[in-house]
């Protein structure tokens, strides 16, 4: 009773105060809380950063405003395309002036993954948000790095774990927590596609820091993660190079790959440059299953479970993924699976564990 009184008190009291309040500070406040809109600045004007681009004409809570290239012509196309002001596009060189610049909140960095960790320590020092493609980074000490520097400079840095926000993958995921497959026994990831041309950074170790595990297989190796629900103790691998002329010394063409889980669960995975159709991930337990296939693609992606077809919205994934982060960065939000630096750390040191693992031929325990 007493408590009911005193919230009855409190309530009475600061109704009371709100003619003594400036309408001009209270909207304000309740402006910054709830409409504050994330004013973005895109690196790397490549295919996947023009996707994102596009994406974000539809956002209602992130706009697109600067851009950042090392290619002068596509800084001059991205102006006109996307209406963004001359004074908010940078090149390699000068992108540390944008601390100066009070119309950008954040910059989201798609660049070729050996690049990342030095464009993360240069944002994060200008105070500005920090948004980082995954691989985060091509070893755990450099994401142990750009995590403290983030840290140091009280910024966020988040990761574009795209599949973390996708309404089927978190269908399954809830269906899983209530118990609707039994106990998890094995997940199986499958991704790959015939990359191309031998020419591309994906395929320079200077500049991809590897091969299909530093693109396409973090996909298993972070899908085992979230679609158990656990974090796994040991892996195995086996890797298998057919044409060492296209995948030369250090890109990993194939590599076959197996986690262990607690509980007994294992995790069997498959990740190519050589393949194309691989797309899929199943979850098996003693009641039931779920498959998501296509699983991490751009969508739509599809799935089902012993039951059925899973019912989900099918969603422009990048345009979800950068209102979530809106609400991460200004409202606090806390995502189902995190998309943080320390969430991407977790797969650098797993995939560093299947390279040695398929270097040695040997288990390789994980200590978290």
């Amino acid at each position: 009773m007493n408590s009911r009184r005193n919230f009855i008190y409190k309530i009475t009291a600061a109704s009371a105060m709100l003619p003594f309040i400036k309408p001009s500070n209270y909207f304000m406040s309740k402006t910054n809380m709830d409409d504050r809109i994330l004013r973005v600045a895109i690196m790397g004007l490549g295919s996947y950063g023009t996707r994102v681009a596009d994406a974000m004409q539809s956002c209602k809570k992130a706009k697109l405003v600067g851009a950042i290239s090392g290619t002068p012509s596509k800084l001059l196309v991205w102006q006109s395309k996307y209406h963004i002001p001359a004074a908010n596009c940078y090149d390699y060189e000068n992108y540390d002036n944008i601390k100066n610049n009070p119309d950008i909140d954040a910059v989201y960095i798609i660049t070729p993954n050996a690049l990342h960790h030095d464009a993360v320590m240069r944002v994060a020092k200008a105070g500005k948000q920090v948004i980082c493609e995954k691989p985060m980074a091509v070893s755990a000490t450099e994401a142990d790095e750009m995590i403290n520097a983030c840290k140091e400079a009280k910024v966020n840095l988040l990761v574009g774990y795209r599949m973390h926000f996708e309404p089927h993958t978190l269908e399954v995921i809830r269906l899983r927590d209530t118990g609707a497959f039994g106990k998890i026994t094995f997940f199986q990831g499958l991704t790959g596609f015939d990359i191309g041309d031998p020419n591309q950074w994906r395929l320079d170790k200077k500049l991809s820091g590897g091969g299909s595990m530093m693109d396409i297989g973090i996909y298993s190796v972070n899908g085992s993660r979230y679609m158990t629900g656990l974090e796994p103790v040991w892996v195995t691998a086996q890797e298998t190079k057919n044409d060492p002329e296209k995948f030369k010394e250090g890109i990993d063409e194939t590599m076959q790959f197996q986690i262990g889980f607690p509980k007994g669960i294992v995790a069997s995975c498959l990740s190519t440059y050589s393949m194309n159709n691989l797309d899929r991930f199943f979850l098996d337990g003693k009641d039931g299953f779920a498959e998501l296939h296509p699983a991490a693609g751009y969508g739509p992606i599809r799935a089902k479970t012993n039951k059925g077809e899973v019912t989900a919205s099918d969603v422009t994934q990048q345009t979800l993924q950068m209102d979530e982060m809106s609400d991460i960065i200004f409202r606090n939000k806390v995502p189902i699976i995190p998309v943080d630096g320390e969430e991407a750390l977790k797969d650098l040191k797993i995939i560093a564990a299947i390279y040695e693992a398929a270097k040695t031929g040997k288990k390789v325990e994980l200590n978290g």
